[in-house]
């Protein structure tokens, strides 16, 4: 695990120096899941394979940006599936990005995932690791990852981050997110995945949603590398999560690019989405 970890420091270092110096420009080229690419995209993808070629516990990798997975030491143990640059058309507004691992023992089921990760590109450059029932937090220091501290959630947080077109939503959802703010919950959402959840860690709980939506009655995030990881983390921390009805930790991708609903949260904040979704 210590060898996956220092691939992805050293990629995250080497990701941050892209977005900080190259070419946000569109490409001709779609993903997995089609999205038109930025040519940042492509190079943080080849940047995260290059670094985990170096790691001889990596047995496959899978990524957002590549339609089929990739086997790299078939006798290996781990698995690795990632977004290698979530949030990566809020770079040319200078939002913070992120990326996401998820890292699996045998194969890429859901009972094996061991430990999950994510690093957020912005004004510094943070990594949050959870592996071993702990939620570490780095901070990027002169080129090094420096522990901070371990990440625990409150029982309640104060932050909602809604995430869909509101048009779409369902009638039931609009109404618990409106409900949330009329208790004195506090909107943050900027459109990226990792530092709207990487807020709600930090400032100790709250919640995040990206529910089934008219247009897309699946969820729109991925589970492999962003729902499930950040589903990992948060129960980690001492939160929880759902996709409405289920536990994501027990939901099984068919397809390595397979999306779902899902929320992330406080225990407070999860009850009341399981117990809006419940009725409905």
């Amino acid at each position: 695990m210590k060898e996956i970890l220092s691939a992805i420091e050293r990629a995250a270092i080497r990701i941050k120096h892209e977005i900080d110096t190259k070419d946000i420009e569109y490409s001709q080229q779609m993903n997995s899941t089609g999205d038109t690419q930025l040519q940042l995209d492509i190079k943080c993808d080849l940047v995260v394979e290059e670094e985990f070629t170096k790691a001889e516990t990596i047995n496959t990798i899978v990524s957002e940006e590549q339609e089929h997975s990739l086997v790299m030491n078939k006798d290996a143990k781990y698995f690795v599936a990632f977004d290698p640059l979530d949030g990566s058309s809020l770079i040319d507004v200078n939002l913070s990005v992120g990326s996401i691992f998820g890292i699996y023992d045998g194969s890429f089921s859901v009972k094996n995932l061991v430990a999950a990760c994510y690093v957020v590109y912005g004004p510094r450059t943070e990594l949050v690791f959870a592996h071993d029932g702990e939620v570490k937090f780095y901070l990027l220091q002169d080129g090094v990852f420096v522990f901070v501290k371990n990440i625990v959630l409150k029982e309640k947080g104060k932050l909602n981050a809604p995430g869909g077109t509101q048009q779409n939503w369902p009638p039931y959802h609009k109404a618990m997110v409106d409900g949330l703010f009329q208790e004195g919950y506090r909107l943050r959402y900027s459109g990226g995945m990792v530092p709207d959840l990487h807020q709600i860690l930090l400032k100790g709980g709250g919640l995040f949603s990206y529910p089934s939506t008219s247009d897309k009655p699946e969820g729109k995030l991925r589970m492999l590398y962003e729902a499930l990881p950040f589903a990992f983390i948060f129960k980690t921390a001492g939160g929880d999560q759902t996709d409405g009805k289920n536990d994501l930790l027990t939901m099984e991708a068919k397809h390595i690019h397979d999306t779902t609903p899902c929320f992330f949260g406080s225990k407070y904040e999860i009850a009341r989405v399981k117990d809006v979704y419940a009725g409905n």
